[in-house]
């Protein structure tokens, strides 16, 4: 669930499999006068574009029972809440929801034509938010998958670590350096630099030096940690090691450029 703020009126938006779904109960608080969301339901235009989305997304549509609901539309008695109409034409556009969050939803075609009959003016500021809205999950989203791929490989690697380079005796803060300096050395092999070295560098940046790492870069290094852990259980020296994931990092960093390049020059 998620809220986004149009010219003073707080709209939930919520999930409903895997499609935006926008509470109309929230957004008619922003148009003028005692409305409500069946005073917009029972306009014959509504129920043409609620027929036509329905036909083209909802396979199970009644659309028998939909000309029977619309044949009405424009009688000064007809009257049809959301409920009725979901019930009656197995509709999917339109969601009757109880509980905590409960009220009207629309999926978020429909939620925009229902902004539109609120005010243009409104429609558009919705559309700009949800905007907002979505860039700003995709940046959640890529900062999900960075973390994701930069853990990869780190159970191996530091199995690789304990089992082939922690002595029995040694402390936990000895521990703890021994693992810091296997990731250093990924750090260096790929970087350039260490942790510490990029953190005196960087002194106004919060996080770490994989914090701020490319796609292509977390790609390489999630497979350095792999192949670190193989060079350290076939008793590789840590400088021998260095030198090896150091030209690896290169060499793949070059495949995984070129082949962006070439997808950025198809596309």
């Amino acid at each position: 669930m998620a809220k986004i703020k149009v010219q003073d009126t707080e709209v939930t938006v919520v999930k409903v499999n895997n499609e935006d779904y926008f509470c109309l109960t929230d957004m008619i608080k922003a148009k003028d006068g005692d409305f409500f969301v069946t005073d917009w339901l029972r306009n014959r235009n509504t129920l043409e574009y609620l027929g036509v989305w329905e036909r083209v997304y909802n396979p199970l549509f009644n659309y028998g029972e939909f000309a029977l609901i619309k044949s009405q539309s424009g009688l000064n008695s007809f009257k049809i809440s959301v409920k009725e109409f979901v019930a009656r034409t197995n509709a999917v556009g339109l969601q009757a929801k109880a509980g905590r969050y409960g009220g009207t939803y629309a999926h978020k075609d429909v939620a925009f034509e229902f902004a539109m009959w609120i005010s243009p003016e409104f429609k558009i500021y919705i559309v700009k938010e949800f905007q907002r809205l979505k860039e700003a999950e995709q940046k959640l989203l890529g900062w999900s998958v960075k973390r994701e791929l930069a853990k990869i490989n780190y159970r191996i690697h530091t199995s690789a670590i304990q089992r082939c380079l922690i002595p029995d005796k040694l402390t936990a803060a000895q521990k703890s350096y021994v693992y810091a300096d296997e990731a250093d050395l990924l750090n260096v092999a790929m970087f350039g630099m260490t942790a510490k070295e990029w953190r005196e560098a960087n002194p106004n940046l919060k996080g770490n030096i994989r914090d701020y790492a490319t796609m292509n870069q977390l790609i390489c290094l999630s497979n350095l940690e792999n192949l670190n852990a193989v060079f350290i259980n076939e008793g590789l020296p840590q400088s021998e090691r260095l030198e090896k994931l150091n030209m690896i990092a290169i060499q793949q960093m070059k495949v995984l450029e070129n082949y962006e390049n070439q997808n950025m020059l198809s596309d």
